[in-house]
């Protein structure tokens, strides 16, 4: 289960909010300043979107993970 299978989508407010949707849920809110500086990034293209809403959700891999092999 991915950003393939399950991508992010956002909406951009009147008031310059930023709202991340992932599975017809809203993941968070970003206003102010954070949202300022990120809502002019979107658009370029739907692979670096989908990366720059994991990475302000805090929902990406940061490729230092350890899998614990755990007993089924």
């Amino acid at each position: 289960m991915g950003l393939e299978d399950e991508p992010f989508d956002y909406r951009i407010t009147k008031s310059g909010m930023l709202i991340i949707v992932r599975n017809g849920r809203t993941v968070m809110e970003i206003g102010c300043r954070k949202a300022a500086v990120l809502i002019p990034k979107l658009g370029r293209s739907d692979d670096s979107d989908q990366q720059l809403l994991a990475r302000a959700t805090g929902n990406y891999r940061h490729g230092n993970e350890r899998h614990v092999n755990r007993p089924h």
